[in-house]
């Protein structure tokens, strides 16, 4: 879209999804909201939209991931990573997993009513709920909206399982409640650091804190007793690989009690979004990325089988598991191992959250 600037985004294009056959979007002035000159291009501004879901647990039957539920208590996500598997989530509401993603968002307000109701069910069955998994918990509008402290409040109540993956310092604004719950046995958080390179990550992760704000946030939450991990996710081949060995030291320095690394992804409408990343920003390099990519992904930009996708294959994917074991063994960074106790579960009492 011609008004759109890409400073602080990071997407560099907002192209029509065309999986669902949607009609091309027109650039109208009321579709677009108030915009502002920034260096004489207009600039998008953020919207957020109250959704009102009639569920909020998300079921999986994944073997490629260690959890088979999840909550997800925003749509879209303001950091802009650029590299996000989530972003063609957005194409079903008929919005870019371009710009759109990150600058079209919903709420869900009543997200803990929905998991209270839940959680009340006769025949319910325990285990860790995952938060994290599609947008992040504590991306910036967390700070108003707080819907991500009113599950965590209303798990703490329960005394029930859950993870939080994020790439935000914000996460220690809920020490209170991470602190009990972590003396319970009931919670581990995972950090995800892609680059030490403060511009590298400017460019991948535009609106996410810096790399030395989440490297802190893992030595504060380790000092208070809540288990924090180290996540190197994704790792970008010609991009962020070389800095693999570093990351893991970072991390066991910061006192991480585990660590894990995942290849990136590129699925749907990922791929293109991220060639054009890289025609952007790295265009001495693109297609040596790509190439590798295809490398670790079957030839192809991305593979969306069963206990390949989150490894990779071939030669590449060996080379990068074999680099972390050995980093991993010679900082004496552990494999994370998320063990929860489920035991402790006490379902609600009554009709209504006695803490919101």
């Amino acid at each position: 879209m011609p008004v759109e600037s890409i400073k602080g985004r990071g997407a560099t294009r907002n192209s029509t999804p065309k999986r669902f056959n949607l009609q091309e979007r027109l650039v109208e002035g009321e579709w677009l909201d108030s915009v502002e000159a920034l260096d004489g291009v207009q600039k998008r501004r953020t919207t957020v939209t109250i959704e009102h879901p009639k569920s909020i647990l998300t079921r999986n039957r994944s073997p490629d991931i260690g959890f088979d539920r999840s909550v997800n208590a925003y749509r879209g996500c303001e950091h802009g990573c650029i590299y996000c598997f989530a972003r063609p989530t957005h194409a079903y509401h008929d919005l870019s997993p371009g710009v759109d993603f990150e600058s079209r968002l919903f709420v869900k307000p009543n997200a803990a009513q929905l998991l209270h109701a839940t959680l009340s069910r006769p025949g319910y069955e325990c285990a860790p709920i995952a938060m994290g998994t599609n947008t992040d918990p504590y991306q910036p509008i967390e700070e108003r909206w707080r819907i991500t402290r009113s599950i965590i409040e209303l798990l703490v109540e329960t005394k029930h399982p859950f993870t939080i993956t994020t790439k935000s310092d914000r996460v220690l604004r809920d020490l209170d409640l991470l602190k009990p719950a972590a003396e319970l046995g009931i919670v581990s958080v995972a950090l995800s650091v892609t680059s030490l390179d403060p511009k590298i990550a400017r460019t991948l992760e535009p609106r996410a804190p810096t790399p030395h704000r989440r490297i802190a946030a893992i030595k504060a939450l380790n000092e208070a007793g809540v288990r924090c991990h180290i996540a190197i996710a994704p790792v970008i081949p010609q991009i962020t690989d070389h800095e693999l060995e570093a990351i893991v030291e970072a991390g066991v320095g910061a006192g991480a009690c585990g660590g894990f690394y995942l290849p990136v992804r590129l699925p749907h409408e990922v791929a293109p979004l991220f060639r054009a990343w890289l025609d952007e920003h790295f265009p001495d390099r693109a297609s040596k990325v790509m190439a590798t990519i295809q490398s670790l992904r079957g030839g192809r930009d991305n593979d969306p089988n069963f206990f390949s996708r989150m490894q990779g294959q071939g030669p590449w994917a060996d080379l990068i598991r074999t680099r972390f074991e050995k980093a991993a063994a010679r900082y004496g960074l552990q494999r994370s191992k998320f063990g929860l106790r489920r035991d402790l579960f006490q379902p609600p009492q009554g009709d209504q959250l006695r803490l919101l």
